[in-house]
């Protein structure tokens, strides 16, 4: 419901710039329809039936364990060759520990990884996720605040080897200890900082 909800904002939010800076009239014959269709996913996910909550097998709390992906800075983790089987890889690694994981990729990703865009439901048939836990960002718009505030509607943990120092001052919560999971290759095997 997040992805609906972002785009409904988004798109309200251009049509409100639309309708009150005189330059910007144009703007309106796009933000219009987007808006529309922005309403009509974010009503059809909130009428949705809601389905049981994942199982947790970490033992703390009520609810899923979210993690975020940066999915973008993963897919280079190994040989530093953009890779959609190193997200999987580690998508697979997060489940089998118990987190629910959710990713987030730049506009570009499908490009790098297979020289054409690639949607949130392509992606998440690539890595075994439903398509409520993948995001592909609009062109032009940085993934890195997207993903950030992702994570703090979650309260999650952000699996990504960047600093996000550019962020910091919007999201201090970067800065906590822990917050960042960092990861790599090690001799061909997959690691993860959980601790």
């Amino acid at each position: 419901m997040f992805v609906p909800f972002l785009l409904l904002t988004a798109s309200l939010g251009a049509l409100g710039a639309a309708l009150l800076r005189p330059g910007l009239t144009d703007l309106v014959l796009l933000a219009a329809p987007c808006a529309i269709a922005a309403l009509f996913l974010f009503l059809r996910a909130l009428l949705r039936p809601r389905k049981a909550a994942e199982p947790r097998r970490l033992g703390e709390g009520e609810g899923p364990n979210w993690v975020v992906v940066d999915g973008s800075n993963v897919m280079h983790w190994k040989d530093g060759t953009p890779q959609i089987a190193t997200v999987r890889e580690v998508v697979d690694r997060l489940k089998s520990l118990g987190f629910s994981p959710g990713v987030v990729f730049d506009a570009n990703a499908g490009y790098k990884i297979s020289g054409r865009y690639r949607h949130d439901f392509a992606f998440g048939q690539l890595l075994d996720l439903p398509e409520s836990r993948v995001m592909v960002v609009a062109k032009g718009t940085p993934a890195d605040p997207v993903l950030l505030a992702a994570a703090r509607d979650l309260g999650a943990r952000v699996v990504t080897n960047d600093r996000f120092r550019d962020w910091a001052a919007t999201h201090p919560e970067v800065l906590e200890a822990g917050r960042l999971i960092r990861g790599g290759y090690r001799q061909g095997s997959l690691w993860l900082d959980l601790g």
